[in-house]
């Protein structure tokens, strides 16, 4: 049986997932076909470090973006299992757990803003695999690596990516651009498999993030821009500082 959370994954095409579950699933929010909103974005761009993070060279903030400032009040979240804790805004809201768990346990976590909007999912215990079929235009808006969470000697980062452009949509039937947590090495070339966003947590591995979703994420500008355009401006809000944030707080209890 599924969980009512599970009606917001979908599996990217092109990309052959193996997901011998004790529970697996996609980021939250699909926008649907990357093929009918895809947008030039020029491969391998990577965005400077949002204010609240950790990360070194910081120049991206609302003085540079015009945007409003990120959320002043948080709170720290433990999951229900005791074994993961994260920072967030205080008006967030986490439904824990979100769904059915994983024969074994875990965490299954859904974070909302205030109006009620799926901005990420935390789930552990999970067990994926994927086999890289076609490649896809890339772009990478946004990384950190997040030694908090290394594991025999491999460091996992937070990343918000994007694939295909204008002339070169990326994966059909699902979203072209998401953020999350990843233990996977970084693309390089000119193009890159379909977004997988897991990394690695025992007993087997996790994810948390969710796709980019308009009706979901908050985003300034024109509602008639191409979704990928709309991602790029995505990464200048104060949401999106809030959710990059969150994420990267991730971290081992105790």
């Amino acid at each position: 049986m599924r969980s009512r959370v599970f009606s917001r994954f979908m599996s990217p095409a092109g990309l052959l997932l193996a997901c011998v579950l004790v529970g697996c699933g996609q980021q939250s929010g699909p926008p649907g076909p990357a093929s009918q909103n895809a947008s030039d974005l020029p491969a391998s761009v990577t965005a400077t470090a949002p204010p609240g993070s950790s990360a070194p060279g910081e120049t991206k903030g609302p003085e540079a973006t015009g945007a409003s400032t990120p959320s002043t009040a948080w709170t720290t979240y433990t999951t229900a299992d005791r074994q993961l804790i994260f920072d967030l805004p205080a008006v967030w809201s986490v439904e824990d757990p979100a769904g059915e768990l994983a024969e074994g346990g875990g965490a299954f976590a859904e974070i909302t803003n205030p109006a009620g909007k799926p901005l990420a999912t935390l789930r552990t215990n999970m067990a994926t695999g994927s086999t890289c079929v076609d490649q896809y235009p890339y772009a990478v808006l946004d990384s950190q690596d997040l030694t908090a969470l290394t594991l025999k000697g491999a460091t996992p980062r937070f990343v918000f990516e994007a694939r295909g452009t204008a002339t070169d949509p990326g994966p059909a039937d699902t979203p072209a651009a998401a953020y999350g947590i990843t233990s996977g090495p970084p693309p390089s070339g000119d193009s890159a498999c379909a977004i997988f966003h897991f990394f690695t947590w025992p007993p087997t591995a996790a994810m948390f993030g969710a796709f980019y979703n308009p009706a979901n994420n908050e985003t300034p500008g024109d509602a008639s821009l191409p979704y990928l355009e709309k991602a790029k401006i995505y990464t200048e809000t104060a949401e999106y500082r809030d959710i990059r944030r969150m994420i990267t707080s991730l971290r081992p209890a105790g």
